[in-house]
C-alpha cells in the first residue's frame, strides 16, 4: 500500500475516534446528530436540540484500487472530491448525483440518482460494505453477509439508523469525453416510449447509450439527452461560463449534437443548479458576467436559498407586490414508466412548474430495499421539479395533491423535501416494519430521530 493511502487510513481512523469521542461526550439518553455546515435536504425543521457529532475527519477519499475498481471513502466525502480522486485512474462511481456537494454517505442513506441509473441503479447498490456508527454508539461493518438487516435498511433511512463513516464502493471505467445527442419530441408518449426502448436495449438507432436523462419544457416540447463514452478528442462545450447547459438542449427539430469532457458532463447540472439559478438572476447575461465563476455552483445557490428562507425574503417581496405567499414544491418522484405519461399530463395540467427533469432507473439486482421498495426488473422514471406555486387553502396543498397522485400511480417520492403523509400511509410506503426492527436492534434507546419524525414532522 502506498504511503499516501496509509496516511489517509491513519487520518480516517483518527477521524472515527473523534466522532466516537464526541458521541461519548453526549449525556446518556440525549439525542445526537451530525455537526455539519451544509445539507442537501430541502425541508424545514425545528431548531435542532440534539448534540452535534464531530465529522471533521470524515471528508476524504481513503483509497482507490484501480485494479479492483473499488474505492474506500469516508462518509462525509463529497462527490466532487470523490470524482477528483477516481477520474485520474479512468474510473468513476457507478452513479454520480448531479450536485457537487452531495456526500457519498448522504446519497446512500438518502438515495441519489443520475443518468447512469437506467443501467446502474441507485448509489447504494454499488456499496460493497460500510462502517456505520449506530445509535447505540457502536461502529459496525454492514454488508450483504454481515449485519445484513442494517445494510438493507440503511438506504432511505436519512441518518435515523446510523451514520456511514466508511463505504467501499464499486467503480466503473470512463473515457475522457461524452458525446451527446439531444432528441426533440413533440409528443410525451413518443418520448417515453423511446426512453423505454433505450432502457431495454442500451442503444438508440444502433448506437450505444451510456447516459440517459431528459427535460420536458411543455407538453409539446420534450427532449431525451443521450450520452456515449468516447476517447476521440475534439472541441468541447463549456457551460461554466456564459452558456447555460439546459438551454443548450433546446432546438427546433430532430437531433442536436454536443460534446463535453467526462468531468464537465458529470457536473453539467451543477453550474446552474439545473435551472434554479434563474431565481437568483444568475442567468441574466449581465449578472452572469459579474458573478464570479468559482461561485457559479449549486452550493452558492443553496446558501442563498437558506438565507431567503431564514428571512422570508420571497414572501416579503410577494406581499409588497400584493400577492399571496408561495408554497415550495421541491420534489423528486419515481413513477413506473408505463404510468409516466399519465403523471406528466396530470402534472402539466395541475402544477404550474416547468421545466421538469426525467431520469429513468432500474434496480441492478434481484432484491428490493425495504425502506424504498421499488420493484426489481421494473423500469421507473424519476421526475424532478423544483420551484414554488401560490399557496392554497391548506398547508402544503400542492405537495399533498402530488403525493396522492404518485401513490395512485404506484410510485414513490424521495424524502429529502417536504412530506405530508399520515403515519400509517408513510409506514406502508417506506417499510415501517423493517425500519422498526432495525431501529430496535441498532438504536434501542432512540438516540437518533424516528424516520417519520424527521421526514414528515420535520424535527
Amino acid at each position: 500500500m502506498s504511503a499516501p493511502a496509509t496516511d489517509a487510513r491513519t487520518a480516517h481512523a483518527a477521524g472515527v475516534e473523534r466522532l466516537l469521542a464526541s458521541y461519548r461526550a453526549v449525556p446518556e439518553a440525549s439525542a445526537v446528530r451530525l455537526a455539519k455546515r451544509t445539507s442537501n435536504l430541502f425541508r424545514t425543521r425545528a431548531k435542532a436540540d440534539a448534540a452535534g457529532l464531530d465529522t471533521s475527519g470524515l471528508t476524504h477519499v481513503i483509497s482507490v484500487d484501480p485494479e479492483g475498481r473499488t474505492a474506500d471513502v469516508a462518509g462525509m466525502c463529497t462527490y466532487e472530491d470523490l470524482v477528483a480522486a477516481t477520474l485520474p485512474h479512468g474510473l468513476a462511481p457507478l452513479v454520480v448525483p448531479q450536485l457537487k456537494t452531495i456526500t457519498l454517505g448522504g446519497a446512500v442513506t438518502g438515495l441519489g440518482i443520475e443518468s447512469t441509473s437506467f443501467r446502474n441503479g441507485l448509489p447504494h447498490e454499488s456499496v460493497l460494505e460500510m462502517d456505520i456508527l449506530t445509535g447505540a454508539g457502536e461502529v459496525v461493518t454492514a454488508s450483504p453477509e454481515e449485519h445484513a438487516d442494517l445494510f438493507l435498511a440503511f438506504p432511505n433511512s436519512y441518518g435515523t439508523l446510523g451514520y456511514a463513516v466508511r463505504l467501499r464502493i464499486e467503480l466503473e471505467p470512463v473515457l475522457p469525453f461524452v458525446a451527446l445527442t439531444h432528441l426533440r419530441f413533440h409528443d410525451l408518449a413518443e418520448l417515453v416510449a423511446t426512453m423505454d426502448r433505450i432502457v431495454a436495449t442500451g442503444e438508440h438507432d444502433g448506437t450505444p447509450v451510456d447516459f440517459l436523462d431528459g427535460v420536458v419544457f411543455a407538453a409539446d416540447e420534450g427532449y431525451l439527452c443521450l450520452g456515449r463514452r468516447t476517447a476521440t478528442s475534439g472541441p468541447v462545450s463549456d457551460y461554466t461560463r456564459q452558456r447555460i447547459y439546459y438551454r443548450s438542449i433546446q432546438h427546433a427539430e430532430g437531433a442536436k449534437a454536443d460534446r463535453l469532457t467526462v468531468h464537465d458532463y458529470l457536473w453539467r447540472w451543477d453550474a446552474d443548479w439545473f435551472w434554479c439559478s434563474e431565481a437568483f438572476g444568475a442567468q441574466h447575461p449581465l449578472v452572469r458576467r459579474l458573478w464570479p465563476r468559482r461561485l457559479r455552483r449549486s452550493s452558492s445557490y443553496a446558501r442563498l436559498m437558506r438565507l431567503e428562507r431564514r428571512y422570508d425574503i420571497g414572501d416579503r417581496l410577494e406581499r409588497l407586490k400584493g400577492r399571496p405567499p408561495r408554497e415550495r414544491v421541491i420534489q423528486d418522484v419515481e413513477v413506473p414508466i408505463e404510468r409516466t405519461v399519465e403523471f406528466l399530463e396530470w402534472f402539466l395540467e395541475h402544477v404550474p412548474i416547468e421545466p421538469i427533469w426525467l431520469c429513468p432507473l432500474r434496480l441492478r439486482g434481484d432484491g428490493a430495499w425495504p425502506l424504498y421498495p421499488l420493484e426489481p426488473h421494473r423500469t421507473y422514471v424519476n421526475v424532478g421539479f423544483w420551484s414554488t406555486v401560490p399557496v392554497g387553502v391548506t398547508e402544503g396543498e400542492t405537495n399533498r395533491l402530488i403525493e396522492r397522485e404518485i401513490t395512485a400511480l404506484d410510485g414513490h417520492k424521495s424524502l429529502y423535501s417536504d412530506a405530508y403523509y399520515a403515519r400509517d400511509e408513510f409506514d406502508a410506503l417506506y417499510g415501517g416494519d423493517a425500519f422498526r426492527a432495525a431501529k430496535a436492534r441498532y438504536d434501542p434507546d432512540s438516540r437518533l430521530l424516528d424516520l417519520y419524525a424527521k421526514a414528515v414532522q420535520r424535527r
